[in-house]
């Protein structure tokens, strides 16, 4: 099989930039697996590299799909091939670089996704229900599907919630498509949470990440798309249409979120056991050159 490198983990761990180096190194260009930075406009609040961080290399599935779009893991899993194989042909490495959990997975390990039409009746239904009622039918009807779910994103969880009224919860086995070398972005927690500040008060007070959310209003996404995309989106959009008492209570209870959501993200990428952790406090470029620089002599001799 075809190589590829995935470099993952948890928000504010450094995931980009290294990429970025390594790709330089190895003269590899870069698949983005975020689901917020498939959008167009989304830029501040999903921390898409600019033009001037990517230092020149190549980057695909940035701004591939329009605010309000639905994308599911399918369409990123199709899009992601497309662009690998392609990558791939020209006889250039590809890297895969994001902290979307179910994105990373879809391609590492070649889920075999249906994609199957739901009755629309059904969908609407399902998303008229609220994430607790979605997760506790979930905890009464099948608690295994649970376990594989990102529980802050409720696009995902009515989509569990679907398949499991119908019965078609068995998935299918795995046809992976590539052979993949998969390194993470280990922080000890205290300095992750600090990255994670440091990064939240840049965004806020220099990125005009709020600014960011009221031309995405003005320009026609709606509070539903935006509310769905979770942390920086959902509770801007709750800033912005008073539903906290203060500006602080508002930074506070993002600040939480999105710690809550490193935590879960390094939850998720530790139940893989061929994750290579990269120490991101001593020298993890030169730590992933000697696994990268393995990984390509072991069979192909390169």
């Amino acid at each position: 099989m075809n190589k590829l490198v995935v470099i993952a983990g948890p928000t504010a761990s450094g995931k980009s930039g290294l990429g970025i180096d390594l790709a330089l190194k190895y003269n590899a260009e870069i698949v983005s697996a975020d689901s917020r930075q498939v959008f167009k406009g989304l830029d501040v609040g999903s921390g898409k590299v600019t033009p001037e961080e990517t230092k020149g290399v190549p980057h695909w599935l940035l701004d591939v799909a329009e605010p309000n779009d639905f994308f599911s893991v399918k369409d990123f899993q199709k899009l992601a091939y497309s662009s690998i194989d392609d990558i791939l042909s020209r006889r250039v490495k590809a890297f895969m670089v994001g902290g979307t959990g179910l994105y990373v997975n879809s391609v590492a390990d070649g889920y075999n996704l249906t994609g199957k039409q739901i009755d629309p009746e059904l969908r609407n239904e399902v998303a008229s229900k609220s994430i607790e009622e979605l997760i506790s039918f979930l905890e009464e009807k099948n608690p295994e599907v649970l376990k594989k779910l990102d529980l802050c994103n409720k696009r995902r969880i009515e989509r569990a919630v679907e398949r499991v009224i119908l019965g078609n919860t068995d998935e299918p086995e795995n046809t992976p498509r590539y052979e993949t070398l998969i390194l993470g972005t280990n922080w000890p927690r205290d300095v992750l949470y600090e990255r994670i500040k440091k990064r939240l008060d840049m965004r806020l007070e220099e990125q005009d990440m709020i600014g960011e959310i009221v031309r995405l209003r003005e320009n026609g996404a709606t509070d539903e798309f935006l509310y769905g995309l979770g942390l920086e989106y959902r509770y801007i959009l709750m800033y912005l249409r008073n539903e906290f008492e203060s500006y602080e209570a508002f930074y506070e209870k993002l600040f939480m979120e999105i710690r809550h959501l490193a935590k879960e993200q390094m939850t998720w990428f530790r139940k893989r056991k061929d994750m290579h952790w990269l120490d991101m406090s001593t020298d993890p470029f030169n730590e992933a050159c000697s696994l990268i620089d393995e990984f390509y002599v072991e069979k192909t001799g390169e």
